[in-house]
C-alpha cells in the first residue's frame, strides 16, 4: 500500500478528502509539492511533440509523487469525442446543445468517458460551455447555444456521465467567447451581466460536481483569467463554495505565473513551462510562501481522493468507436438536426423516389467541425452523399458539385428538374471557422505572447542530447487554423448554387453544415431547409434518416436566427477591448423590438402539437400537450420567466425551464417542468435580489408563448 492508496482505503471509509490531502502534501518535499504545480513535461520538447502529433497521440501528465503513490492527472481533450483516436466522433456541442435533451447528453458523456478512459485518460478539457454571446465566434460549435439555463443543464448532464469514468474540467473560466483576439482581449463587465449572464451555467456545473475549471486565455475587467483571484478563488471556492482544482489553457494561460499560485491556479498545463522557472525562486525570496504552495496541491490531492476511481483498471481497447457509440452519435445528431422549413416535401418515402440529386462541394467530405484541440481521429466517416444514397437503395443517384461559381450545367440542371428529390449540402470548413491556433510571427500566436521560457533553459528547454524527431507534420496541418468568422452569411458561390437550385426544382431539400447562425436571406425558398450542424462520423446516415422520416428532426435552435447581422450586438474579432452586457441573442432581439428569420427554440417537426391547459405549483409548471398530427413524434416545450415591475433592466423573458415530450397521433400528456426561478434574481452590491410577481409563459420556442397561471 502507498500512502495515497491508504488515504483512499481511509475516505471510502468517511474520511475528509481535504485533511487526508493536507496530510500528503506535509509529508512532500518542496521539491515534490512545486512540482505539482505544472505539466511533467519539459517545455520546449513537448511543444516540438505537439506539433508533430502529440495532442492527438497520448494524454499529457501532471501531478504524480512516485514516492507517495500518488497518481498522475493525464489530461485528453474530448469535446465532440476522445481526440486520442481511433474514437467515435459525435456531433458537435452545439448540435447536441440542439437536441435540448440533458438524458442524451449524460448518454454521449458516458460513452465518451469510457473511450476516454480506454485511451489512457483520466480528466478531460469536454465540457466546453462558454456563453453563445455571437455566431460569429469560431469555436461556437463547442458549447451549447446563447442561453444560460440551457447551457448549464446540457453541460451538467455531459458532466455527470462523463465523471463516471474521468474527471470533467468545464471551460474556459470565463467570458471567452471569439478566437481572433482570444490572447489579448481584455473583456469588460459589469457585477450584473457577469453574476446573471455569464457564470450562471459554471455554477450549474460546479454545483452538479465538476472536477476542475479550466482558466480563459482572455483578460476580465484588465486581469488574465489564469490569475484572476476574483475568478478563481472569490466567486469559485468561496461564493460558489466549490472544492475542485484549477487548470490553465493549454501554453499561453498564464502571464505571471506567481500571482496565478495565489489567485487559487492549482496547475499549468500542459507542460514544466513558466512556474518551473519563477517559483523556486519566488519560494526562496519570500515572494511566494510556502503556505500558498501547499494549498494548491492539497484542492488538488483532495480531488483526486474523490475521484479515486478514475485511476482504476482501463476498459478494453474495443470500447473505443465501437458499435453502440456510433449508433449513439447517429442517434446524437439526428436529435440536433433543426428543420427550419419545410413545405411538406419532408419526410420523404424512400419507395417514392427514383430519381435523387445530391449537390454540392460539401456532399462528399468528411466534415465534422474544428481541426484544433476538439478534433476526433474517427476510423471513418459517412458523408451526407453516402447517407443519402444508402436512404434511397432504389433511387438513381447523381452527385454534382458545379463549378468554382457553383454553376451547374444545362444538362445538371435538366437532370435536377426531373429529379424525385434534391438534396444540396452547404456550409462551412474548419477553414471557416474553429479554434484559432495562429502562428509564431502573427499578433494572436502564442509564441509572440512573451510566454515561452529560454529554449536553452535547464529544466524546461532542450536536453542537451535532445534529438528532435522527424517531422511528420506541420503545425498547420496539425491544428486547423480557424478563427471567428468574417460572415454569417454563406459563401457567394454556396448562396448563387441555392437560389439556382430553388429556381431548377420544387423538390429541394437544402442542409447547412456550421456551428452557428447562418443568416439565410433565401430561407424559404427551398421546399425544405435543414439546419445539420457538424453532425458526426455518423452524420450522413443520420440526415438519411431524417429525410426519410424514420427520425424526426428533433431539433431546436439553442441561439436566435436573425434576418440580419445588425440584429445582433457588436462583434468585432480583432478586438483588444469589449464590453459584455445584460443583452444578447434573442434577449437583445426582444429589447430592440426586431423580428427574427426564426426565434431561439424554434424547430419544425414531422406532426402537430397543440398547447392546452397550463399551471403552476411551486416552481413547477404543469402543461398539457396534444398531438394534433397524423404522425407520431416529440416537441420541446419550454417555460419563459419575467418580472414586469422590476426596477432593474432585465431581458423581456428568459428561459427557466423546458421538457420533451412524445406522443402518438391524437393522444395527449401531461408535462411536470421544473423551473429554475433563480434565473430571474438580479445580482446587486455583491447579493442577490429576488423581485416579484415572476409571470411565467410556455410554448414551443421564444416568440410564441401563452401565460401560465398559477392554481
Amino acid at each position: 500500500m502507498t500512502d495515497f492508496s491508504e488515504a483512499v482505503r481511509r475516505v471510502g471509509r468517511g474520511a475528509d478528502p481535504r485533511a487526508e490531502a493536507d496530510a500528503l502534501v506535509a509529508a512532500m518535499t518542496l521539491e515534490e509539492q512545486l512540482d505539482c504545480l505544472d505539466g511533467d513535461t519539459a517545455c520546449w520538447p513537448g511543444l516540438i511533440d505537439m506539433v508533430n502529433g502529440g495532442y492527438h497521440a497520448h494524454t499529457w501528465s501532471a501531478g504524480a509523487v512516485e514516492r507517495l503513490g500518488v497518481p498522475s492527472l493525464e489530461f485528453a481533450d474530448g469535446p465532440r469525442g476522445c481526440v486520442i483516436g481511433p474514437c467515435t466522433a459525435f456531433p458537435v456541442s452545439m448540435a447536441r446543445g440542439a437536441s435540448f435533451d440533458p438524458d442524451l447528453e449524460r448518454r454521449i458523456g458516458r460513452a465518451i468517458g469510457l473511450e476516454l478512459r480506454a485511451a489512457g485518460a483520466n480528466y478531460t478539457g469536454a465540457v466546453c460551455m462558454n456563453l453563445l454571446r455571437h455566431p460569429a465566434w469560431g469555436r461556437a460549435q463547442e458549447t451549447y447555444g446563447e442561453d444560460p439555463h440551457h447551457v448549464g443543464e446540457m453541460a451538467a448532464a455531459l458532466t455527470d456521465g462523463l465523471q463516471e469514468h474521468v474527471m470533467a474540467c468545464m471551460k474556459h473560466f470565463a467570458l471567452n467567447s471569439m478566437e481572433n483576439a482570444r490572447f489579448t482581449v481584455d473583456v469588460e463587465v459589469g457585477e450584473r451581466a457577469l453574476h446573471e449572464v455569464y457564470l450562471p451555467h459554471f455554477k450549474r456545473v460546479a454545483e452538479q460536481g465538476v472536477a476542475s475549471v479550466m482558466s480563459a486565455y482572455n483578460m476580465v475587467n484588465g486581469t488574465y483569467c489564469g490569475e484572476h483571484r476574483v475568478l478563481l478563488t472569490e466567486i469559485l471556492r468561496e461564493e460558489w463554495e466549490w472544492d475542485g482544482f484549477v487548470t490553465s489553457d493549454f501554453i499561453a494561460g498564464l502571464r505571471d505565473p506567481v500571482r496565478s499560485v495565489t489567485a487559487g491556479l492549482n496547475i499549468e498545463m500542459p507542460f514544466r513551462q513558466q512556474r518551473a522557472v519563477a517559483l523556486p525562486e519566488a519560494v526562496a525570496s519570500g515572494e511566494l510562501e510556502r503556505a500558498e504552495v501547499e494549498a494548491r496541491v492539497a484542492e488538488t490531492l483532495a480531488t483526486f481522493l474523490r475521484f479515486a476511481h478514475v485511476f482504476g483498471e482501463r476498459p478494453d481497447p474495443s470500447v473505443r468507436a465501437c458499435a453502440e457509440h456510433r449508433a449513439l452519435a447517429r442517434t446524437g445528431a439526428a436529435a440536433g438536426m433543426v428543420l427550419l422549413s419545410n413545405s411538406g416535401v419532408l419526410p420523404v418515402a424512400p419507395s417514392s423516389v427514383g430519381s435523387l440529386a445530391v449537390v454540392g462541394r460539401l456532399a462528399d467530405q468528411p466534415n465534422l467541425g474544428d481541426g484544433g484541440s476538439s478534433d476526433v481521429l474517427q476510423p471513418e466517416v459517412v458523408t451526407a452523399l453516402d447517407g443519402v444514397t444508402a436512404a434511397f437503395p432504389g433511387a438513381k443517384v447523381s452527385h454534382m458539385v458545379g463549378n468554382a461559381e457553383a454553376a451547374l450545367t444545362p444538362d445538371e440542371l435538366e437532370t435536377l428538374a426531373a429529379a424525385d428529390l434534391v438534396v444540396a449540402v452547404v456550409g462551412f470548413t474548419k477553414e471557416d471557422e474553429g479554434e484559432f491556433i495562429g502562428s509564431a510571427e502573427s499578433d494572436g500566436g502564442v509564441t509572440s505572447s512573451g510566454v515561452l521560457p529560454p529554449a536553452d533553459h535547464p529544466v524546461v528547454g532542450f536536453p542537451p542530447d535532445y534529438v528532435s524527431p522527424p517531422a511528420s507534420t506541420s503545425a498547420d496541418e496539425t491544428f486547423a487554423a480557424g478563427g471567428d468568422r468574417e460572415s454569417l452569411r454563406l459563401r457567394p458561390d454556396d448562396e448563387a448554387l441555392v437560389e439556382q437550385l430553388a429556381a431548377a426544382s420544387d423538390r429541394l431539400v437544402v442542409a447547412l453544415v456550421g456551428g452557428s447562425a447562418i443568416v439565410a436571406p433565401w430561407l424559404d425558398a427551398p421546399a425544405a431547409t435543414l439546419m445539420m450542424w457538424y453532425p458526426g462520423m455518423e452524420g450522413g446516415h443520420a440526415l438519411g434518416d431524417v429525410l426519410t422520416g424514420h427520425c424526426e428532426p428533433g431539433g431546436r435552435l439553442p441561439f436566435v436566427l436573425p434576418t440580419d447581422p445588425d440584429q445582433l450586438v457588436d462583434f468585432d474579432r480583432e478586438a483588444e477591448r469589449c464590453t459584455y452586457g445584460l443583452f444578447h441573442g434573442q434577449w437583445h432581439m426582444d429589447r430592440e423590438g426586431n423580428t427574427p428569420a426564426r426565434p431561439f427554440g424554434f424547430g419544425l417537426g414531422y406532426t402537430d402539437f397543440d398547447l392546452g391547459a397550463t399551471s403552476l405549483v411551486g416552481s413547477t409548471v404543469r402543461a398539457e400537450v396534444t398531438n394534433v398530427g397524423g404522425r407520431a413524434g416529440s416537441t420541446l416545450v419550454q417555460v419563459y420567466g419575467s418580472v414586469p415591475g422590476s426596477t432593474h433592466e432585465r431581458p423581456v423573458r428568459r428561459l427557466v425551464g423546458f421538457a420533451r415530450i412524445h406522443l402518438e397521433p391524437g393522444s395527449s400528456g401531461q408535462l411536470e417542468i421544473e423551473c429554475g426561478l433563480h434565473q430571474l434574481d438580479v445580482r446587486v452590491d455583491g447579493a442577490w435580489l429576488s423581485e416579484g410577481p415572476v409571470e411565467l409563459s410556455v410554448g414551443f420556442d421564444a416568440a410564441s408563448t401563452q401565460p401560465v397561471e398559477p392554481d
